[in-house]
């Protein structure tokens, strides 16, 4: 099971339609076969016999209210960026997990990365989306319900990655250390074009390579610098932005060129003239 935590946006709309695979709708509505887990203070919004078939646009809006209910809610680092999406997918080789058993995988995320505390029902809004095979994305805001910023655990890709061995152990899934470390017989040991791919594909890692953090990190001083609205710090914020642009376009190129080391060469076809074969009737 391999945990991704995405860059936080404004609203939550483009990470449900990344996780639904599909543009999110008015029309569409989404059961409890796809939002597999909630946040618990949900329940206070729908009577007891209310069926529980949101629309996509509906789930969208009810995890951005916080944003409009809160505007002046930031981050430590004045950040407005208060969605969090996060996914994980099974090894291709894991059995089909059950609809409870995703639903254990959401609370169990939840809970590791803080957003969902037991028995605290004015926490983070947030839900769980089970709509693509062998994947399970979880979308959150972060502004508690009373205006508080909810702010991640330092070590929240380190938390992950524990309670994700944890949960393969618990439902017998396929560990990810052992998928690695056990190719197939048929399978060829890793050439050195492979190890260099390897270590060109760390560095261009959109969410915990160095160059990703390193862009970010211009990508906040930018917004920093722009919130001030003057002329001459608008000047800044914008080459600022060109040198994340940049970067980005490095990490692109870094990952094409990984891509380059670890395809198969094809043979060039040969100058010589075959001659003909004659053979004797």
């Amino acid at each position: 099971m391999i945990p991704r935590l995405h860059e936080r946006t404004h609203a939550p709309r483009d990470p449900l339609a990344e996780a639904l695979g599909r543009p999110v709708s008015p029309d569409e509505g989404l059961t409890e076969h796809t939002v597999v887990g909630h946040w618990p203070g949900l329940d206070n919004y729908t009577f007891d016999d209310e069926q529980m078939t949101w629309t996509s646009v509906q789930w969208a809006e009810h995890l951005e209210d916080p944003l409009l209910e809160h505007p002046f809610a930031v981050s430590p680092d004045d950040d407005r960026r208060a969605i969090l999406h996060l996914d994980v997918r099974l090894h291709p080789d894991d059995r089909d997990l059950t609809g409870p058993e995703w639903a254990e995988v959401a609370h169990r995320l939840a809970r590791a990365v803080g957003i969902e505390i037991p028995g605290k029902e004015n926490g983070c809004r947030w839900i769980a989306v089970q709509a693509q095979p062998r994947r399970l994305d979880l979308i959150a805001n972060l502004i508690h319900l009373d205006g508080a910023w909810h702010a991640p655990p330092a070590d929240v890709l380190r938390r992950l990655a524990a309670e994700a061995r944890r949960i393969e152990e618990d439902l017998q899934l396929i560990p990810l250390r052992a998928a690695q470390s056990a190719p197939p017989a048929s399978r060829p040991a890793p050439t050195a074009s492979a190890h260099l791919a390897s270590v060109l594909t760390q560095l261009a890692d959109e969410q915990a390579g160095p160059l990703a953090t390193v862009r970010g990190l211009v990508e906040h001083v930018a917004h920093r610098i722009d919130s001030r609205r003057g002329a001459a710090s608008g000047g800044s914020a914008h080459r600022l932005e060109l040198i994340a642009r940049r970067l980005h376009t490095i990490q692109q190129d870094l990952d094409a060129t990984a891509t380059d080391l670890v395809q198969p060469r094809v043979a060039a076809p040969s100058s010589a003239v075959q001659r003909p074969i004659h053979r004797s009737l």
